[in-house]
């Protein structure tokens, strides 16, 4: 799901234009020289985004999409989308227990089995309606709290923004259950199901992608600016930004990587940062 996840940083990228908090951030990395320096494959890297985003989306994954979006009913994909959300919950709770929230993960641990039972296989999401929100963290961030660098900036062929950190945590987010014995038609669904969900989180916004003097740096930029937000829960945002920030975050957080709607068909936060 790493080609959603570089498509949905322009998501990130383009909520920072509505958002002071947000936008600071990017400035941020901008001012420190953070992207320059963490980025010595600058050159390949172009090129990568150049076929990512003006090659692979524009003649595949955009069009595929906008198929999709017109001809599947909301009600159908809310529930595909809730199914594939809930296959991460068991590693939110272990990502959660490893950071030291351990409320957080028990949330996690209830939510997968409440929806996966009375959600009937995660369909209906069930806890949220309940009052128990999805605290989604994954093995990356985990590994940003122990201390662990980022490493170079990577643009991957088809799977977009990336970095070794990243990488790894997704890898291990993998092997744990359910999703590490999920095979075939169902691996494929829900790959297809985030891929197009998230991909179709961004149409309404893409158009202003155009506004920013350099795309590939912004969006690099924005990749590290959300990753240390993430790593950090906004500690990394001034005190007196902060309510505005986590609002913003919390409005594309949704769109980023793991988009997820309620059984209404109305958006839901994916994580929740605390004040």
């Amino acid at each position: 799901m790493q080609f959603a996840k570089s498509l949905i940083t322009l998501v990130v990228v383009l909520a920072t234009l509505g958002g002071c908090a947000s936008q600071n951030g990017v400035e941020q990395a901008r001012s420190d020289n953070t992207g320059e320096e963490r980025d010595p494959f600058e050159p390949i890297n172009r090129v990568m985004w150049d076929i990512n985003w003006n090659v692979l989306d524009r003649y595949l994954l955009r069009p595929i999409t906008v198929g999709y979006v017109t001809v599947m009913p909301q009600f159908a994909r809310t529930g595909l989308l809730n199914a594939a959300n809930n296959l991460q919950e068991p590693a939110n709770f272990m990502n959660n227990v490893f950071q030291g929230k351990v409320d957080d993960g028990m949330d996690s641990l209830a939510r997968f089995m409440l929806n996966t039972s009375v959600g009937v296989f995660g369909t209906i999401d069930v806890a949220t309606k309940l009052g128990i929100d999805m605290k989604q963290e994954e093995f990356g961030e985990t590994l940003g709290v122990w201390g662990v660098d980022t490493g170079p900036y990577m643009m991957l062929p088809a799977l977009g923004p990336n970095d070794p950190r990243s990488f790894s945590g997704d890898v291990v987010d993998g092997m744990v259950y359910p999703m590490a014995i999920i095979e075939g038609n169902f691996a494929v669904a829900r790959y297809v199901v985030s891929l197009l969900e998230n991909r179709a989180a961004l149409i309404e916004q893409e158009g202003q992608l155009a506004q920013s003097l350099d795309e590939y740096a912004f969006v690099r930029d924005a990749y590290f600016a959300r990753l240390e937000f993430l790593v950090t829960d906004g500690a990394n945002l001034e005190d007196d930004n902060i309510d505005e920030a986590l609002d913003d975050f919390a409005e594309f957080e949704a769109m980023f990587g793991d988009f997820e709607e309620d059984s209404d068909g109305s958006e839901d936060q994916d994580k929740e940062k605390p004040h």
